[in-house]
């Protein structure tokens, strides 16, 4: 299976993976947080051995995307390790693993959370609903958003668990409807500090700076965790734009590389990342990436702890090998969600510029 996917992707794989929280003690954190978002410090660990036995050899983003360019060879496989948020959890847990095996990797950073104590509104909103559900809470609907029961229903109703129904609903509503139903939310559960979730927090801009001084890469992510397909033209320009300046300004380094919030990207969003000097952009579709494919829609697998669970419960070295040598995608058991969407507004600022552009002018617009 291996062989083949290395045929049809050209010759070479590139296996790009991408991780959130890596923590040491996964079962005590699955009590408290959204799970796929969680692995274990062990088998994170054990994810870079089985990743070498695979035949795979660790590389950075920028040399993925010189392999798929054209503009380098290589003998094996490729495989990049990703991180997305800039959770504090990677600096404790996964970036001493990673220095002392000398394996490179980025890490995708929400500018306007690093070095602070703000929680990310997907953390805000599965706690606030964790604890309702705790509570045996009764919405008052209306004195909720009209958004609210899109996210309410379907839990209370028992159709879907909390992370399955939030998944859904940050994807198809804009920041602005999320925190207005996280104030909400607090308001009816009566405020106090043990709505705000104490687990989640995020790196500063030190243990940013350390990192890099080892050679770990950082990446841009939006300002405030955005989910660009939903916003207007102004937003988006301010979300990567800020978010790229702000690190090169903290770090001192140069801002090629971006991570699409959600996964979600557009014709759009790609020319303004093209215009302001981005190399890369990467997705959460889980397909296999092709020597000569667009490097703005990069594909990544996201991993979990529950990836590499076997039938017992216990870690299997069996399954992890078959996530990485993508058995699953190969025998069409696996249905990879697409992340190209239409956007959401049109005209103003740069992208009803780049609309209004001559045919051959810019990329296909998204119907």
């Amino acid at each position: 299976m291996a062989a083949y996917r290395r045929a049809q992707s050209g010759g070479r794989r590139i296996l790009i993976v991408s991780y959130h929280r890596v923590v040491s003690d996964f079962t005590g954190e699955l009590q408290r947080s959204i799970p796929g978002l969680l692995i274990s410090q062990e088998t994170f660990r054990r994810h870079i051995d089985e990743a070498t036995a695979a035949g795979f050899e660790f590389a950075s983003i920028g040399d993925a995307v010189d392999v798929m360019n054209g503009r380098r060879v290589t003998r094996k496989d490729l495989c990049v390790i990703t991180f997305d948020d800039g959770y504090r959890d990677v600096y404790r847990y996964a970036y001493p693993i990673l220095k002392q095996l000398g394996v490179p990797a980025i890490t995708y950073l929400p500018t306007a959370f690093i070095g602070t104590k703000r929680r990310f509104n997907h953390d805000r909103l599965f706690h606030l609903l964790r604890r309702a559900q705790e509570r045996h809470y009764h919405p008052f609907y209306a004195e909720l958003p009209e958004a609210s029961m899109e996210l309410l229903g379907p839990i209370l109703s028992g159709q879907k668990t909390v992370s399955a129904a939030l998944d859904d609903f940050i994807g198809e509503h804009p920041t602005r409807v999320l925190t207005s139903i996280i104030d909400a939310l607090e308001q009816q559960l009566g405020g106090g500090p043990d709505l705000v979730p104490e687990q989640g927090d995020i790196m500063n801009w030190d243990e940013v700076r350390r990192m890099a001084r080892d050679g770990f890469e950082f990446g841009a992510h939006t300002l405030g965790h955005t989910v660009l397909t939903l916003e207007p033209s102004n937003v988006v320009e301010q979300e990567i734009l800020e978010s790229k300046r702000t690190i090169e300004k903290e770090v001192g380094i140069q801002v090629r590389d971006f991570a699409y919030c959600n996964g979600w990207y557009s014709d759009e969003i790609i020319q303004v990342l093209s215009q302001h000097g981005f190399r890369s952009g990467v997705t959460t579709e889980d397909l296999p990436n092709r020597i000569g494919g667009d490097p703005f829609t990069l594909k990544r697998k996201v991993m979990w702890e529950n990836f590499s669970l076997g039938l017992l419960g216990d870690y299997s070295s069996p399954l992890t090998g078959c996530q990485f040598d993508d058995c699953f995608g190969v025998l069409g058991m696996s249905r990879p969600v697409p992340g190209r969407r239409p956007h959401a507004f049109r005209g103003g600022g740069m992208l009803g510029n780049v609309l209004a552009a001559p045919p051959g002018a810019v990329l296909q617009e998204v119907p």
